[in-house]
């Protein structure tokens, strides 16, 4: 009661948030006078300033009002549009590493090029994240006429670039890229070899446009990138043949958990099926060597049972294209783990990839949090600030709206059977087009939306590809009646290409558009339609002149006499069909009316058949709803209602957190990892030379050896040398007169490991001599490289198997993640010995192989064979190292009398040499520090 009455006297605490900045606004809003009295050139002159004050000492903090008043002037300049108080109060939010929830329509991409100028500033590189291409290519060019116009460098990150384009993106003060290309690019950075291949820059500032569908909804599963495993494709086709045979009464689903298990009949059945086929070895399907049966047949019974098309996925071009749940789209190139995807495309017969194996992977979460400074927008935001809080450290502050909300939200109406449901929604359709009421229609599967496509023409309506620019035209001329401007669109995966055309005429007076989840479609739903748009579409190849000025002066009249005529009408009318698990979706779904101060009106349609209501027990439900005597066309609509359902949409969305939260724990484990390795690698690329490191690991595998062969409180005839000299053969094959040595009076175990290691380093400095030090420094560099990522990739697989077996250790009172944690650091020990172990070996026997020299061939091959197998494991070969390898003499030239004051005099320094200068440092901690 207290609380209630604080925030009526005081205002909430996002409220007490928000009025903070009005001082800023004020201060900024000063400045506007000066800055218009400034020619272009005077105003572009301010970012040199901003730099240079910068270089002596200011802080961004100190810059944010000037810079917010230079962008805003700037892009009333390159854009005719001027941010209202309240984006600038976005932008403060995104700049102090917060997270702006701004509804629809309040332009959230010009909200954030305020702190993006201010922190590109730095010359650090600052990121904007977009969800896909389209978004990212339109915002990089719209957008980029503001920072171009400040003197800014503006870079776009999108598929199909090769490595120098991707590097001269990331290069720029500004790059828009999606979250996806932006991991990935992570990810090969960091299997690359050398440092002038990687592509990123250090990791400054990002902002992240549709921030819960990034970092809530995409966040569940990882990025991935493999190499091919065994081809199987055979044995998914073979055990998909059989799942059909199973009934129901063979298996237990749980949709709210997603899985599926066989009952005993099931198992048996099962059993019986393969037993006859040939395929199933010994009696049981769970003996130890049917253990891949096991798998092969759950993942198919998991695609039969839980994995729907046209809602989880589609096939197109013979392919099974992922649909993002959250947004609708299609996600190509990202498949199902574990097999999954294999079973999925065995039951709609297309062709079965072979199954791949985890090379390098990275979770958002884990990606994101580099960032230095990290920032989100979205309209979305709220439901989901306690995730947004505990992982991300992102305060969410709510943005108020430039003008008044005027849009009117329905109480949900609940029917018994999604027959009357959708009865109910055409006959709202209907009317809504007779007073020429616009109406977006929001579905949560292509199916449901092709359902809903096929009444429509039952009633007379007419589907249109609204990628033609004269299939609007019936709407634009017509008066809303019956006939040829009975037409709709259909926006789904299926249509994607057309989506932000057919969203921006969406507000067109009687248009109809159906569409799948509306998460992050980028373009706003501006009543009358979006005359821009119109332009580009219908008159984007007429030639510059009095004529284009006519026609486009045409386009924007009727686009305003359309607008008039859908405010008369109402607005936009949003309607859902169901209700969708995260609530997030839903007021998405709602904000797409009711922008910048529009009339609008939104309506839930529910029945006991959807999926939300079916997962939470509406079986009781009907059953009562029947006997209070409900008829058929009759619906539920009560406040009460309404609370229920959101009371069940935050069961699942604290549900799906602690998923994402616990795969966070577990994931945290290995990126702890991660990290140690990726620097490593980088520190190693770094060093010119290696052979200090790989000394050191020879060193401490020959001393690993002799302790375990020779104890140090054993006595002679206790050592066991012929183990010791058998090891010294595998390892470093060496022949060495271990006996002989050990016979000898008075030796002891720190003797011995002495003299193995004087001879392995003898060994090596022979190599160093007959190749030359260029040639060793690339070898030793190469193989500690290459051994190191192979030897990451079988941890890593190691890793993805325990992490699905540790859950068990649970019925023994042990916690799973203390276990994990644990093993996980043993693993990673283990890991690190062989990489010692296995460098020292390939490297004592590495040979460089000299070749014929041709235009397409590198004169010398370094290569290594495995001591293990004697095979030739993988080959070195550059061809422009080796060329300069060839002409490197043996021995460095007499190096001329170095200055200490004179770097010009000191010619080529080692790494690990002293430096010049007499600091006292290695030269690669001093003067030859990488800035």
């Amino acid at each position: 009661m207290f609380g209630a009455l604080a925030r009526k006297l005081f205002g909430s605490a996002n409220d007490r948030r928000v009025r903070g900045y009005q001082p800023k606004i004020a201060a900024i809003n000063a400045l506007e006078p000066e800055l218009k009295a400034l020619s272009d050139d005077a105003l572009r002159a301010r970012t040199v300033m901003f730099r240079e004050q910068l270089a002596n000492g200011a802080s961004l903090d100190d810059l944010l009002v000037p810079a917010f008043a230079t962008v805003r002037e700037a892009s009333l300049r390159a854009l005719g549009q001027r941010h209202f108080d309240v984006q600038l109060i976005g932008g403060m939010v995104l700049h102090e590493r917060g997270i702006a929830e701004m509804r629809t329509g309040e332009g959230k991409t010009l909200v954030a090029t305020a702190p993006v100028y201010l922190n590109a500033l730095t010359g650090k590189g600052v990121h904007v994240v977009t969800v896909n291409d389209y978004l990212a290519k339109r915002d990089a060019e719209w957008m980029g006429r503001v920072y171009r116009f400040l003197g800014l460098t503006t870079g776009i990150i999108h598929h199909g670039l090769d490595d120098n384009e991707r590097r001269a993106a990331y290069a720029c003060d500004v790059t828009y890229a999606t979250n996806n290309e932006l991991g990935f690019d992570y990810l090969r950075d960091n299997m690359k070899y050398e440092l002038n291949q990687m592509v990123q820059r250090p990791h400054f500032y990002a902002v992240v446009d549709e921030v819960d569908s990034i970092l809530v909804d995409e966040a569940r599963t990882p990025l991935i990138i493999s190499g091919p495993l065994d081809d199987r494709s055979d044995f998914y086709t073979t055990i998909d043949a059989y799942i059909p045979k199973l009934s129901k009464e063979d298996y237990d689903v749980d949709e709210k958990q997603r899985s599926v298990a066989l009952t005993e009949a099931g198992m048996e059945k099962t059993e019986n099926l393969l037993r006859d086929a040939g395929i199933l070895k010994g009696e049981s399907l769970y003996d130890i060597e049917n253990v891949s049966v096991v798998h092969h047949v759950n993942q198919a019974l998991r695609a039969h049972t839980l994995f729907q098309r046209d809602k989880d996925y589609i096939v197109r071009s013979n392919e099974v294209v992922i649909i993002d749940e959250f947004t609708g789209r299609m996600m190509p190139g990202r498949r199902y783990s574990e097999g999954l995807h294999q079973a999925l495309e065995a039951k709609e017969r297309v062709q079965v990839q072979p199954e791949n194996q985890t090379l390098a992977s990275i979770t958002f979460q884990n990606y994101f949090r580099m960032y230095e400074k990290l920032s989100g927008m979205t309209g979305t935001a709220n439901t989901e600030a306690a995730e947004f809080q505990d992982i991300y450290n992102l305060e969410v502050i709510e943005i108020p709206t430039n003008l008044p909300v005027k849009r009117v939200d329905d109480d949900d109406e609940v029917y018994r059977t999604a027959g009357e449901k959708y009865n109910a929604i055409i006959d709202l359709i209907v009317d809504c087009k007779s007073r020429g009421q616009p109406v977006l229609v929001g579905t949560t599967s292509i199916e449901k939306s092709e359902l809903l496509a096929e009444l429509l023409k039952k009633r007379g309506f007419k589907q249109k590809d609204f990628s033609d620019p004269d299939a609007f035209r019936p709407l634009y001329d017509g008066d809303q009646g019956t006939g040829d401007d009975q037409v709709f669109a259909v926006l789904n995966a299926r249509h994607h290409e057309q989506e932000s055309y057919i969203v921006s005429q969406a507000g067109v007076p009687g248009a109809v558009t159906i569409a799948t989840n509306m998460a992050g479609r980028g373009t706003d739903i501006q009543l009358g339609g979006n005359a821009d748009m119109r332009i580009s579409h219908e008159i984007g190849d007429m030639p510059e002149g009095e004529q284009r000025a006519a026609a486009e002066a045409g386009i924007r009249d009727e686009v305003a006499k359309l607008k008039a005529k859908a405010l008369e009408a109402g607005g936009l009318y949003v309607i859902g069909t169901e209700r969708h698990e995260s609530r997030r979706i839903d007021n998405q779904l709602r904000g797409r009316s009711g922008r910048q101060g529009d009339p609008g009106h939104s309506h839930f349609f529910l029945s006991l058949e959807d999926d939300l209501m079916r997962i939470f027990g509406s079986d009781r439900l009907d059953g009562m709803l029947q006997k209070l005597g409900l008829k058929e066309g009759e619906a539920i609509v009560h406040p009460w209602i309404n609370r229920a359902l959101e009371k069940a949409q935050q069961k699942v969305e604290a549900r799906n957190y602690d998923i994402r939260k616990n795969l966070l724990k577990y994931d945290d484990v290995m990126n702890d990892q991660r990290k140690v390795v990726f620097e490593q690698r980088v520190e190693l690329m770094q060093d010119e030379d290696v052979a200090e490191t790989v000394a050191e690991m020879r060193h401490g595998v020959i001393e690993d050896i002799v302790i375990k062969h020779v104890p140090p409180s054993a006595y002679p005839e206790q050592w066991d040398t012929d183990g010791l000299d058998e090891a010294l053969q595998r390892v470093l094959g060496l022949d060495l007169p271990v006996k002989e040595w050990a016979a000898e009076e008075g030796i002891a175990d720190e003797e011995m490991r002495e003299r193995v290691q004087r001879r392995a380093d003898e060994a090596m400095a022979l190599k160093a001599a007959k190749y030359g030090p260029d040639i060793m420094r690339y070898v030793e560099k190469s193989i500690l490289l290459q051994t190191l990522d192979h030897l990451w990739r079988e941890h890593l697989v190691t890793l993805d198997h325990l992490r699905q077996v540790v859950g068990l250790r649970g019925y023994a009172q042990r916690d799973p993640l203390n276990e994990y944690k644990s093993e996980a650091f043993q693993l990673f020990e283990a890991m690190l010995a062989s990489l010692r172990e296995a460098v020292t070996a390939q490297l004592m026997r590495v040979e460089v192989m000299s070749a014929p020299q041709t235009d397409d061939m590198p004169p010398m091959v370094p290569h290594h064979i495995d001591p293990a197998t004697g095979e030739d494991e993988f080959a070195l070969a550059d061809s422009e190292i080796a060329a300069e390898a060839t002409l490197a003499p043996a021995e460095d030239a007499a190096a001329p009398a170095r200055n200490p004051d004179d770097p010009a005099t000191w010619g080529r320094v080692g790494r690990n040499e002293a430096c010049p200068c007499g600091s006292g440092l290695k030269y690669k901690h001093c003067h030859g520090k990488f800035v």
